[in-house]
């Protein structure tokens, strides 16, 4: 065994999905949990939430537990007919910064979007497997 995968098998994740898009985040969240075992690494809570802008909240509560070394954030905004999908992005990614900073706990970004279709959603569904890699990355500089 690597001292990467010593250090990656007592990493415990804490991970959060947003439902809206559901039929897109169910899947980013299969790979982040596939990632996650392909590492030997623990997501020890999932927390599912209504869309993205509510991400930032769960990802605090998760932050505050004792023994989560990171967060992981998964979500995907998808376009409509106004900047409303814009808005939430930046609401998004501010909130999970603050969390992170304010924590000194990892928060990994895995929010796809804005400006995409659904089609381009599909096509990012790595993002689960890749947020999950970037919090174990975090995770073990502390």
């Amino acid at each position: 065994m690597s001292a990467a995968t010593d250090r990656s098998a007592m990493v415990v994740l804490g991970l959060v999905v947003a439902e809206f898009n559901r039929h897109i985040t169910e899947q980013m969240e299969a790979a982040a949990n596939e990632a996650a075992a392909d590492a030997g690494v623990e997501i020890r809570e999932t927390i599912h939430v209504p869309g993205a802008y509510d991400a930032p909240l769960a990802a605090d509560r998760l932050a505050r537990r004792e023994g989560i070394d990171a967060v992981a954030v998964l979500g995907t905004i998808i376009t409509g007919d106004t900047d409303h999908d814009q808005v939430i992005a930046n609401a998004c990614a501010q909130g999970l910064t603050d969390v992170s900073l304010d924590r000194d706990t990892p928060v990994a970004f895995g929010v796809t979007g804005p400006g995409m279709t659904a089609e381009e959603a599909r096509d990012r569904i790595d993002k689960g497997a890749e947020t999950v890699e970037s919090a174990i990355a975090l995770a073990e500089d502390r």
